[in-house]
C-alpha cells in the first residue's frame, strides 16, 4: 500500500468526481505525491503540520500501474509519484486522520 493525504474538500471532491488530479501542490509539481507507511507520518508532520480534517487515503500500487514511478525526493530517499489521475475505485479504503495532541494519529498496522 502507498498513502496520499487529503483534505477533506480534496478527499469529498474525489468522492463526487471520481478522479483526481490532486491537492494543489500536486498540480504545480505535475504529479500525485504518494508516501509509503513509513514516510506518512513524516509527510504529515512537515506538510500538514496542525491541519485538522484530514483524511488518509491507502492505494494498492499495484493497480496503478506504469504511471507510478519511484523517485528520490526528500533526503534522497524514493517517494511514489502517480503521473496520471487518481481515480475513486484505484482507493482501496479511506479513514479521518485526526489530530491528537498536535500530532496526526495514524492507524495501527499500516504496511
Amino acid at each position: 500500500m502507498i498513502y496520499k493525504l487529503f483534505r477533506t474538500p480534496e478527499w469529498e471532491a474525489l468522492k463526487a468526481d471520481e478522479t483526481t488530479l490532486g491537492a494543489p501542490v500536486d498540480l504545480a509539481d505535475g504529479y500525485i505525491h504518494f508516501s509509503t507507511a513509513a514516510q506518512a507520518a513524516e509527510t504529515a508532520a512537515k506538510h500538514f503540520s496542525g491541519v485538522e480534517g484530514l483524511w488518509l487515503v491507502a492505494v494498492d500500487e499495484t493497480a496503478l500501474g506504469p504511471n507510478l514511478r519511484w523517485e528520490p525526493s526528500r533526503g534522497g530517499e524514493d517517494f511514489p509519484h502517480l503521473y496520471a489521475p487518481l481515480r475513486r475505485d484505484q482507493v482501496s479504503w479511506a479513514q479521518p486522520l485526526p489530530l491528537v495532541d498536535g500530532s496526526h494519529d495514524f492507524p495501527a498496522g499500516m504496511e
